[in-house]
C-alpha cells in the first residue's frame, strides 16, 4: 500500500483575527478609561477674627404642641385657626423683622404644622426654619 507523499506546506497565519482582538481591546481600554476634567474654583475663604462673636438675632418662635395648638413668643393663641395664627404673626413681625422658628412636638398633628407653614408663607415671611432638638435634651 502505497501512501501519498505530502508536500510540505509552510504553515499559514491569518492576522486578521489578531488585529481584530487587539482592536477590540484598544476600544475596550478606551471606552472605560475615565477622563478627569480638573477644573479649579477660587475660594476666599473666611477669616477668624479675636473679637467676640456677634449674638445670635433674636427669633420669633412659633411652638406648635401635641395638641396642634399654637404659641407665638410664649403666648397661647385661643384657637387653632390660620386666620388666628396671621394676625398674632403680624403683631409680632410689627415690633421687629425677625426670623421665624417653628418648633413642633414630635406628636403634634402634621397638618398644624403645614398650616403654620403656609400662613407664614402667604405672609411672606421668608426666613422660616424648623427648630429640633437633640436626643436626649
Amino acid at each position: 500500500m502505497r501512501l501519498r507523499n505530502r508536500r510540505n506546506e509552510d504553515p499559514e497565519i491569518n492576522l486578521t483575527p489578531l488585529i481584530d482582538v487587539v482592536f477590540l481591546l484598544l476600544i475596550f481600554f478606551m471606552v472605560t478609561t475615565t477622563f478627569m476634567r480638573e477644573s479649579s474654583l477660587e475660594i476666599t475663604l473666611p477669616q477668624a477674627s479675636p473679637e467676640a462673636a456677634e449674638q445670635q438675632p433674636e427669633v420669633l418662635d412659633l411652638v406648635v404642641n401635641a395638641d396642634g395648638e399654637y404659641a407665638v413668643d410664649g403666648r397661647t393663641l385661643v384657637n387653632r385657626q390660620a386666620g388666628t395664627l396671621r394676625r398674632a404673626l403680624e403683631e409680632a413681625i410689627a415690633e421687629g423683622d425677625r426670623p421665624l422658628v417653628i418648633r413642633a412636638d414630635a406628636n403634634a398633628p402634621h397638618q398644624a404644622v403645614v398650616t403654620a407653614l403656609d400662613v407664614a408663607g402667604q405672609m411672606g415671611i421668608e426666613r422660616v426654619s424648623i427648630g429640633t432638638m437633640r436626643e436626649g435634651d
